[in-house]
């Protein structure tokens, strides 16, 4: 894996150059996380796909000003996408990254083959627990993750990145993340995605239940839901094997 800058967005990459004869992932993290998140997708999917993750502004290596509207993200992704004018770009994004993913594909220019959510919703409420915690007792957030974030099943070793990235990352730009996905609503705008959508859920995600996959692949015309099993929210880290063969089964036949 290679790290790499372009137009200021820090980025994590299986191999560069990219291979013009395959499609290329762009890899969205969630609230408080970054690139790191998911490393076993950019290098497990390198190979058969041109893998790219990206720190947002304001997470990981990436100096840029947060935001609390997914729209002004999505229009900096946007921009780093036509920036690197990678070959076939395909976005891929978990949860505030979902939502952005799903912004891209009713708002952006370019005209993408396809496009992957993951952990996702419509809509992203956000309980005002959260918000008072991440206020008032940021290393209890940040504590909370493990439980909340996983599968009973899961390893705890394997968040420990995830974890360690929100410890880093400002309260202030967490909180705006989170203030991102509670004013996001792009319900009514569903049944404009014209393109294959794969939407991933995982059986004991408790921060965006598969309800939320559910309503999107049944307003999202053609699109396509698996459910990851023994996952939580973070399941590209939790179940990388599972997550990678559905991406790369999804891609080989939308992305041709």
């Amino acid at each position: 894996m290679i790290n790499m800058c372009a137009d200021n967005i820090p980025f994590l990459c299986g191999s560069w150059p990219l291979n013009p004869e395959l499609p290329t992932i762009i890899f969205i993290h969630g609230a408080g996380n970054s690139k790191n998140l998911w490393k076993h997708q950019v290098q497990g999917l390198n190979g058969h796909i041109n893998t790219i993750a990206i720190d947002l502004p304001g997470h990981g290596e990436n100096n840029e000003n947060g935001t609390d509207n997914i729209n002004e993200y999505a229009r900096r992704v946007e921009n780093f996408i036509l920036a690197i004018n990678p070959p076939s770009p395909v976005p891929c994004g978990l949860s505030m990254g979902g939502a952005i993913t799903l912004d891209l594909l009713v708002n952006a220019k370019i005209k993408f083959k396809a496009g992957i959510i993951v952990n996702s919703g419509a809509r992203l409420k956000v309980m005002p627990s959260i918000f008072e915690l991440i206020k008032n007792d940021y290393c209890a957030y940040t504590s909370s993750i493990s439980v909340m974030g996983s599968s009973s099943k899961t390893d705890p070793a394997r968040l420990r990145e995830i974890i360690s990235d929100s410890e880093s990352c400002s309260p202030d730009v967490v909180y705006d993340d989170f203030t991102a996905c509670n004013g996001f609503d792009i319900t009514a705008s569903l049944k404009n995605i014209n393109i294959p959508v794969l939407i991933l859920t995982a059986e004991e995600d408790r921060l965006t239940p598969q309800k939320q996959g559910i309503f999107l692949a049944d307003n999202i015309p053609g699109s396509n839901r698996i459910n990851i099993m023994d996952a939580g929210h973070f399941s590209p880290a939790e179940k990388p094997e599972e997550v990678n063969e559905a991406i790369l089964k999804f891609i080989k036949i939308n992305c041709r």
